[in-house]
């Protein structure tokens, strides 16, 4: 029987046009399992450790992704209402660019 996707994940257009371009290549090849797991459950994410954000972020999430002895943020807006069930991701680099991109990117 096949999983059920409950929430529809949409890259901002900065992941797609600079995010993806940064990362390096094998970390740009998870992303397709990162938005599978996210699309399932994206306040308890299997495998990959989140939490929610606070400050200027209060109401995001990041999924916490170590690779290659470096710290990688996936940060995200869960939009429950309305209809479809949908987030967002703002933003997927290392820790402290993940953060101030998603700032950037509020809004945008």
């Amino acid at each position: 029987m096949a999983t059920k996707i409950r929430y529809k994940v949409q890259l901002h257009r900065g992941v797609t046009q600079q995010d993806l371009l940064d990362l390096p290549a094998l970390l740009r090849e998870d992303l397709p399992r990162y938005q599978q797991i996210l699309s399932l459950d994206p306040y308890k994410t299997r495998k990959v450790p989140s939490h929610g954000l606070k400050g200027e972020l209060a109401g995001y999430r990041a999924l916490e992704i170590d690779w290659n002895r470096l710290a990688y943020r996936l940060v995200y807006r869960v939009y429950d209402t309305p209809a479809p069930r949908r987030l967002l991701v703002l933003s997927f680099a290392e820790h402290d660019p993940a953060y101030e991109r998603a700032i950037a990117r509020k809004g945008n």
